[in-house]
């Protein structure tokens, strides 16, 4: 399944309009770009984003992969007609190149939040790998024409499969963290492997056996002191020779449900880990929970009565996304009885004296953090082993997100979190010099870019909020785009390519 290819000489002239490479020979060519910082130098795109000032507006299949650059051609995954598939994008003007189907796979059953095309493609000057938990590994050229293939069974997740493969030197990089058991072992299958990138060939594998599920990707840290693999499991950091596979260090105190990918800067790495459920603060306050049960307050009289229980009522794990949102609460069946049952007895669990009712303060009486911790923490360079007590250089507790990654940018770390709060950490030292509302609320998946001295940063709802960097808040612009944003954008010298639930959109 292909479209026509436009002809060289049309090619020829678009590649010079918008430029053959990225600023300096850097290649948006990965998730958040080379090395998953999500920067490029002396990249200016507009400052004003809006949907009526896009350069181009292309419809896309559904899918949350994030996309990625190389020359003039633009690369992500989607679904369309319930099948999996790759394509291209022409840079300058928004055509289809391309479109490739995958092998048709059954789908792996996954969080309403998730899609089965979300992991982020990795492309270099001759090809593009993609990644579909449903399926495996998928190499194509420039041109979409297939160079191998790889099966890989799905890994066993919560939620679906979500990390996205990096592409160093000569190897592909993959994390495969899994639920699931080695046969005949309490061990789990997870484990990292590297591919050679022109055929698909193993080269090494990793075993993690103490890691389960998780759904990060990894990076690659560059130091004085040399380069590392780095990958995130549940609870611990690891370090690995990328060559080889070799573990080098790890450090321990994370939580067990890792989302975000790694940054560094200033000769530093910055991880940051919310505890289950998402929550970002070591510090538990109760208000924005109550305020969300209001909404089944049909009476008023600021109490939650037990007829009052509508389908959507469930105990909240994210206040701030609106009720019905598949991430707001506890998961309840879809069997109408079996939904009730266990409606009644989220409704037991506070109503301690029986009388039929919620008042806040039953509600609010023992209301507790749950497992975990939520973390952010600044990681040294160099040692071997167990580093934890070694080479954290600092760590914080509060304003951590859930989804989205932290950025560095010049001796700031900035971290946006569910609700639209915004955080700015001196990246040296830890801290806190600011925590803002953005004014856009919401849930937060896309991890945010920097551009022109400013942060831009998407909201599922579709709002994008562009910040001034510095010790200062200051927001020079917002717009809603009307259609929700997941992905991470990708950026070119001129130009800032948004993914939102239908359409690819190019600001320049």
């Amino acid at each position: 399944m292909r479209s026509s290819i436009l002809p060289g000489t049309t090619l020829l002239v678009q590649a010079v309009l918008a430029g053959a490479t990225l600023a300096g020979d850097v290649q948006w060519n990965q998730f958040r770009g080379a090395s998953g910082a999500g920067t490029v130098p002396d990249s200016a795109p507009p400052l004003k984003i809006a949907a009526d000032r896009a350069t181009w507006h292309t419809p896309v299949p559904q899918g949350k992969s994030s996309p990625v650059l190389w020359g003039n051609r633009i690369f992500l995954t989607g679904l369309e007609g319930g099948r999996l598939i790759s394509l291209a994008v022409d840079r300058n003007t928004g055509q289809i190149l391309w479109k490739e189907l995958a092998p048709e796979v059954p789908l792996e059953a996954m969080h309403q939040s998730n899609s089965p095309a979300a992991s982020t493609p990795c492309a270099d000057a001759e090809r593009v790998c993609v990644y579909f938990g449903s399926f495996g590994l998928l190499c194509y050229d420039h041109e979409g024409h297939e160079l191998w293939r790889k099966p890989i069974p799905t890994p066993k997740s919560m939620y679906g499969v979500a990390t996205s493969p990096i592409l160093h030197g000569d190897l592909l990089i993959l994390i495969l963290d899994d639920d699931a058991d080695l046969p005949d072992s309490k061990l789990s299958r997870s484990r990292v492997i590297a591919l050679d990138k022109t055929t698909g060939n193993p080269v090494w594998e990793t075993p993690r056996p103490y890691n389960r599920g998780a759904w990060t990707s990894p990076m690659i840290w560059q130091h004085d002191g040399g380069t590392d693999l780095v990958v995130l499991g549940n609870g611990r950091l690891y370090g690995y020779d990328p060559t080889t596979g070799a573990e080098q260090w790890y450090v321990n105190g994370f939580d067990r449900e890792p989302i975000a990918l790694p940054v560094s800067g200033d000769g530093l790495l910055y991880v940051a880990v919310s505890m289950q459920g998402g929550r970002g603060d070591e510090t538990l306050d109760p208000e924005p929970f109550w305020a969300a049960m209001l909404h089944f307050d049909r009476d008023g009289d600021g109490r939650i009565a037990r007829d009052e229980i509508t389908r959507d009522f469930t105990m909240p794990l994210r206040p701030e996304l609106p009720v019905g949102h598949s991430g707001f609460g506890i998961p309840l069946p879809d069997d109408p009885v079996q939904r009730r049952q266990r409606q009644n007895d989220i409704f037991g669990w506070r109503d301690k004296d029986r009388d039929g009712f919620w008042t806040k303060e039953e509600f609010t009486a023992d209301m507790s953090v749950g497992r975990g911790r939520p973390t952010v923490a600044a990681i040294r360079p160099g040692g071997h082993g167990d580093v934890t007590e070694s080479h954290v250089a600092w760590e914080i507790h509060s304003g951590v997100p859930e989804i989205p990654s932290p950025i560095f940018h010049q001796g700031r770390l900035y971290l946006v979190r569910d609700g639209g709060v915004l955080s700015c950490i001196r990246a040296t030292t830890g801290e806190i010099l600011y925590r803002e509302r953005l004014g856009a609320p919401g849930q937060y998946s896309a991890s945010p870019v920097v551009a022109n001295d400013h942060l831009y940063l998407g909201s599922d709802r579709g709002i994008v909020t562009v910040v001034k960097c510095g010790d200062d808040f200051e927001i020079t612009g917002q717009t809603d785009l009307g259609e929700g944003i997941a992905a991470t954008p990708a950026m070119d010298p001129n130009t800032l390519y948004i993914r939102t639930g239908t359409a690819l959109m190019a600001f320049r």
